[in-house]
């Protein structure tokens, strides 16, 4: 078995990003029809479009949920890149509740209910590692953020398991072909230009061209990297400024891949911050500033219309909270049924999805 491995066949239900939002995950399956061993009565199955854990208040009843269901043969998952961040050891934003350096800064954020034990970490990287990075059959196909054939081709020749060793070692030479040239000595004057934290959103940097072009060659030259955050361009200065999200000040954009697939087999990501009302502006946490804007919230998109994402911006539910909003709330856990083409809310809104294989226009 390789880090891309087959669907089963038969209908399914792929669930959206879950962030640690564990009551809004048991309410959905619910609705779908699952009682709590995730047996259906149609014989369905669950697919998990992975970033199970960080921010809400308990990514480890979610792993344990889905390790359960996933043993049992009831249900599968890829891995998203906080899971991949959780396996490299490699502590961001909202993932507090594993990571102890992220703690105290992130508590001035989220609030965590539940931290995990030291037998619980164990299991967690052990089930965590076993997760391939996508899942195809014959009419679909399932990834966290990005399907390039070329990509995937690549990730075909990983082992299952081995996917921290082999993204640790794309990304060790990721960082000796950006840093080949003179990026090192630019990099360095540039770190004497702007001293302040980078995750501080109240000071914003000036465009530091050697760190968009660090960032945007780490993040290209790795596949599993872009499989499961995404491809990125550098911001024109002269158009935007950096901005503010996930965390941090970025100086690249997501790109919507989308436009380029040509492939006639759909494919289901997650990732990418949709919300259930058209938005003016973008969720917290989202750095995906116009991938939507001309979209539908139950619209397919790409330059055929076959591929959907249904991360409906559950991530977004701890902001929700903060600010005390309980009601018409457009934070909110999805899956998309297959092959009915349908959405399922946590809250057991039903919703037919529209322009499926309708040839769309390029996004920006």
């Amino acid at each position: 078995m390789s880090l891309v491995q087959p669907l089963p066949e038969g209908p399914l239900d792929i669930v959206g990003d879950i962030h640690g939002e564990f009551d809004a995950l048991v309410s959905l399956l619910g609705h779908l029809g699952y009682d709590r061993d995730g047996n259906h009565p149609a014989g369905r199955r669950v697919v998990f479009l992975g970033d199970f854990v960080d921010r809400g208040p308990d990514s480890i009843a979610v792993l344990e949920l889905a390790r359960r269901w996933i043993g049992a043969g009831r249900a599968l998952a890829v891995l998203g890149n906080h899971e991949v961040n959780l396996l490299r050891e490699d502590a961001k934003d909202g993932s507090g509740w594993f990571f102890d350096e992220r703690l105290d800064r992130d508590l001035r954020k989220y609030t965590f209910a539940r931290r995990p034990q030291p037998h619980e970490r164990t299991w967690i990287i052990e089930f965590l590692s076993g997760l391939p990075v996508a899942l195809e059959r014959d009419d679909l196909r399932v990834v966290h953020a990005v399907w390039n054939d070329t990509l995937v081709d690549r990730a075909r020749t990983v082992p299952a398991c081995h996917v921290r060793a082999q993204y640790d070692a794309w990304e060790e030479i990721a960082l000796r072909e950006a840093t080949a040239g003179d990026l090192r000595r630019r990099l360095d004057e540039e770190s004497g230009l702007w001293t302040h934290d980078l995750e501080d959103p109240q000071r914003q940097p000036p465009f530091l061209p050697a760190l968009a072009e660090l960032e945007y060659s780490k993040q290209m030259t790795n596949p599993l990297k872009v499989m499961t955050s995404g491809a990125e361009a550098i911001i024109d200065p002269g158009v935007a400024q950096p901005f503010y999200s996930g965390g941090k000040w970025r100086f690249v954009r997501r790109l919507g891949w989308w436009d380029e697939y040509a492939d006639d087999v759909p494919v289901i990501v997650g990732h990418y911050w949709r919300t259930v009302r058209r938005r003016t502006v973008p969720p917290e946490g989202s750095f995906n500033q116009d991938l939507f804007s001309e979209l539908s919230p139950n619209e397919w998109h790409g330059l055929r219309g076959n591929v959907f994402c249904v991360d409906f911006s559950v991530g977004a539910k701890w902001k929700e909270r903060s600010d005390g909003v309980t009601t018409g709330t457009n934070a909110r856990l999805a899956a998309l049924r297959w092959p009915e083409r349908t959405l399922m809310f946590d809250d057991g809104h039903a919703q037919a999805t529209e322009g499926f294989l309708v040839a769309c226009e390029p996004r920006g």
